[in-house]
């Protein structure tokens, strides 16, 4: 196996690094993923955040082809969230998907809640909280008719008035009113809820946040428990 001799992570156990890589290498999907890299650059020339960040989908499937340890570990601490997951690097023309390989990095990093993993998404804690509680993520500050068309004329009304919204809520609770956005159907939500459940997502939170997942798990299994997907 190649190693870097620049290793960033010197301190994090070998052992570590070919467990986890392992871990993405024994998903069933990765074999569709990659096939080998040409080093031709289209993955990269398509990829939006290889223009902004210091990121490339040719250098993630060069390491999994190469089976570099400790550029692989570097890619899971550093880059994976860089990543748009919008799948541009798909036209390669060897068929690798470096945003598939993304994903199952993506999910070895949280199932195993690495440290850098619970870091870089401790902020979006509250954005979970609001999609699998409300729905949605759309808080009252971003409503604009524009935007929003089909949500009728009362988007309008709440719109032309953002500036006394905002005087009179504060800011913490400004972003947390999404019923003032859409309510969502009581039977959307715990369809919803049924697949995070049922599909093992409430146990990647779990990984990531303990405290968010008590607070999500206690109603999920609250509601499906008077549906007829208790069973």
């Amino acid at each position: 196996m190649a190693y870097r001799d620049n290793d960033k992570y010197a301190d994090v156990p070998q052992e570590l690094k070919q467990k986890l890589f392992d871990e993405v290498k024994a998903d069933e999907r990765y074999d569709d993923y990659l096939y080998g890299c040409y080093e031709c650059g289209i993955c990269v020339s398509a990829c939006p955040s290889a223009r902004f960040y210091d990121y490339s989908p040719r250098v993630i499937a060069q390491t999994m082809a190469r089976e570099d340890l400790n550029r692989f570990y570097e890619i899971l601490a550093d880059d994976i969230w860089n990543c748009a997951q919008c799948f541009s690097c798909v036209r390669c023309p060897r068929q690798n998907n470096p945003g598939g390989l993304v994903t199952l990095i993506r999910e070895v990093a949280v199932r195993n809640g690495l440290k850098e993993t619970r870091e870089v998404l401790q902020g979006y804690s509250r954005v979970i909280y609001k999609v699998m509680l409300k729905g949605n993520q759309v808080s009252p500050d971003m409503l604009r008719p524009d935007f929003f068309p089909d949500w009728g004329p009362w988007v309008q009304e709440f719109s032309a008035n953002m500036r006394e919204w905002r005087l009179a809520i504060p800011t913490d609770t400004l972003r947390g009113v999404t019923d003032a956005a859409w309510k969502t159907d009581p039977k959307t939500l715990r369809e919803l809820y049924y697949i995070w459940y049922s599909t093992g997502n409430l146990e990647l939170i779990q990984e990531v946040d303990p405290g968010l997942h008590g607070l999500i798990a206690e109603v999920v299994e609250e509601e499906l428990a008077e549906t007829e997907w208790a069973d």
